[in-house]
Parts: C-alpha cells; sequence; structure tokens
C-alpha cells in the first residue's frame, strides 16, 4: 500500500470515527451495560472479532470498541508452558522469539482470544510488537493493535523528541512488518511528572504527526503517575485518546479529584494494567497441573470483574500464558457483579496479596487510590 492510499484510507476511518463518536461517548457513561441498548449494540457488533457472548466497551472518543478484557503483552509465565524459552534464567523479556513452541504457545492464545471476541492486543516492548506481529500474520484485521517499543521511547533520554520517537515508530513497524498501528500509546517514565514540559510536548508534537501521516490511528501514553495522568489529559485533550497505567482489584476512585474525573470529562480510553498485583493475587504459579489451579482462576474472575465494576475502565489487560487462561477471562465477563461473600473473598485475597508484594512491586499500592 502507497503512503497515499494509506493516507486516504485513514482519512476515511477516521471521518467514520467522527460520526460514531456520539455512540462511543454514550457507552462509556454506561459501562458494561451499554451493550444492551441498541446504539451500544450497533457500535459493538461492527467491532473486530465480534461474538455475542462478549461484552464491549467504548475505546473512549476513538469510536471503536472494544472487548471488556483484552490481551497484555506480558508473557511473565510462559516459561510454565514452554520450558526453556527463556534464554537468560527467569527474565520473560529474554524469551527466545524464534522458538518453534514459544510461537506456537502465542499463536494459540491469540487464536483463542479471536475466538472468544477479545479483540484487543498491548504491546509495550520490541519483543511483544515482534511477537505478537507475528502471531496476527495473515488475520490483522481481526485484533487492534496497540503498540509502545518502550526501549526507544521516553524512558531514554535521547528518545525525548518528536524527531527520535517517529524513527522509533517506523523502526517498529519496519521490523514488525505492520502497514499501520491502531494504537500508539507511548511509554513514559513511570513518574512521568519527571519529563519536562518541553519533553512533553516533543511527545504530543510526535503522536499528533504520526496520526496525520496515517501511520497510527488513535493516541496516547502509559504512565504510573497519577496526578500526572490527569494533568496530561487536561492540557492534551486532543492528542490523550487512550491511557494504559495500573488498576488492580484493591484500585479505588479518590472521592475528589479522581483521575476518572479527567478520564469521563475527555472521553479517554483506559487500559488497566497489573490487574493481578504482578501476579501476587495468586496462590499457584500457573504451571500445567497446579493445586491451586482452581482457586487461582476463580480469583482470577473475581479480579476482572471488581476491575469491571469501573464503568469508566475501558478493558484490564493481562498476560494469558494458555488457551485456558483466555477462557477463564471470557467466563468472567460473563459472571456480572461480585456477590457480597465473593467481594469479601476477593478482599481477603488482595489484602494477602498487598502483603506479599515483591519490593520490585511496592510502587503499586500508589494506586490503591486512584
Amino acid at each position: 500500500m502507497s503512503d497515499k492510499q494509506r493516507n486516504s484510507k485513514n482519512d476515511l476511518t477516521r471521518r467514520k470515527f467522527v460520526r460514531d463518536s456520539a455512540v462511543a461517548a454514550a457507552g462509556l457513561a454506561v459501562g458494561l451495560s451499554a451493550a444492551s441498548g441498541k446504539a451500544a449494540d450497533a457500535g459493538a457488533k461492527k467491532t473486530r472479532s465480534y461474538n455475542s457472548e462478549m461484552k464491549y466497551r467504548p475505546l473512549g472518543k476513538t469510536g471503536i470498541w472494544v472487548s471488556a478484557v483484552c490481551l497484555g503483552g506480558h508473557w511473565k509465565r510462559v516459561d510454565k508452558m514452554v520450558p526453556g524459552v527463556f534464554k537468560d534464567g527467569k527474565k520473560w523479556l529474554s524469551a527466545d522469539l524464534d522458538m518453534e513452541a514459544f510461537q506456537k504457545n502465542r499463536y494459540d492464545v491469540v487464536s483463542q482470544c479471536i475466538k472468544h471476541g477479545i479483540n484487543y492486543i498491548d504491546a509495550c516492548t520490541w519483543q511483544e510488537v515482534v511477537a505478537y506481529s507475528r502471531a496476527l500474520r495473515g488475520r490483522r484485521d481481526k485484533m487492534y493493535f496497540g503498540f509502545s517499543w518502550y526501549q526507544e521511547e521516553m524512558r531514554k533520554k535521547e528518545f525525548r523528541t518528536a524527531k527520535a520517537l517517529l524513527g522509533t515508530l517506523d523502526k517498529g513497524m519496519r521490523e514488525a512488518k505492520l502497514d499501520y498501528v491502531d494504537v500508539w500509546r507511548i511509554t513514559m517514565l513511570s513518574q512521568s511528572s519527571r519529563h519536562t514540559k518541553d519533553e512533553v510536548d516533543e511527545m504530543m508534537e510526535g503522536l499528533e504527526k504520526a496520526r496525520k501521516q496515517g501511520k497510527v490511528r488513535f493516541t496516547g501514553l502509559s504512565s504510573h503517575d497519577r496526578p500526572h495522568i490527569k494533568w496530561l489529559i487536561e492540557t492534551y485533550p486532543e492528542t490523550v485518546e487512550v491511557v494504559c497505567t495500573p488498576y488492580t482489584a484493591k484500585s479505588k476512585e479518590l472521592p475528589t479529584d479522581s483521575v476518572f474525573e479527567a478520564v469521563r470529562k475527555y472521553n479517554v480510553g483506559l487500559f488497566g494494567i497489573k490487574p493481578f498485583a504482578g501476579n501476587s493475587l495468586f496462590k499457584g504459579d500457573s504451571s500445567p497441573g497446579n493445586p491451586n489451579a482452581e482457586e487461582d482462576d476463580r480469583l482470577a474472575r473475581m479480579a476482572t470483574r471488581y476491575i469491571l465494576g469501573n464503568p469508566a475502565m475501558t478493558a484490564p489487560i493481562p498476560g494469558m500464558i494458555n488457551t485456558h487462561q483466555v477462557d477463564n477471562m471470557a467466563k468472567a465477563v460473563t459472571e456480572g457483579k461480585l456477590a457480597k461473600e465473593e467481594r469479601e473473598e476477593l478482599e481477603a485475597a488482595m489484602d494477602r496479596a498487598w502483603a506479599n508484594l515483591p519490593g520490585h512491586y511496592q510502587w503499586l499500592k500508589n494506586w490503591e487510590y486512584v
């Protein structure tokens, strides 16, 4: 496809999204219940890999509808399914992307997502971008693709200009053989307020240019800095269409000055990472035949249902290492609100998770009140 053809196609798509924006805004206001309304039904049924058993939420003001649970790029425990895949001990980013068993694992997980109507993948490392682009080859139109190449984005000083960031996007798309990206959400410093205003302006310029060039359809960011996220949404409302940020089964909305005030006001799509507190919620290790598997499955579903109880959340994005976990997440969407006994069980489990958080995840405690 030539640049001219791609830009023309992108312009047509964006005009359609403008027409759909009213539907998307209405859907955000009512969350999962939107799936029962006529306007919401019409919007959801046009989405990729629509499945009547899955529920869908509008991705903020983008006009597209994504499944109520999506696929996070991380595969931190995939070595339980593919022994020997990690080339450097237990470091998940050292996965051998060319290992046939690993490629089959990722392909099968993506296939099961498509089967259930899960239609968004969030990839935030070069390894994830490459691995999931391969898994989607020949069926790119079945899922929306979220792109971030954090190793060459705002976390590195030399990539804090619009020119450098656009170079990263071009490099990533070239290496992953992507014609376009649905969502480019640049990964900022975890404490993104440490970026200067000039650096943030450069980032926003890069996002806008990429969208105008037709390389990306929608733009946003990832940060762990609650007050700064709110400021970013309020300061750059035309550019910040999607945010990716922590949200666990322990998280609660602040009564005043909450991030969600800005999310609702500016109709921002919101993906939640670390829904299971970095796996601290679970007793088992996800290995086949683990004696805690049934209980951990139930806890995963309850945590997902808790998160979906906040209508301002678009979807949690758990990493999934096998097709069973995909089935379990699809089941969670169908189970509805938590009963009182379930809520109490989940609260106790999250108290244990909070107490057992490893040192490198202590920062998650800052996300108890959002």
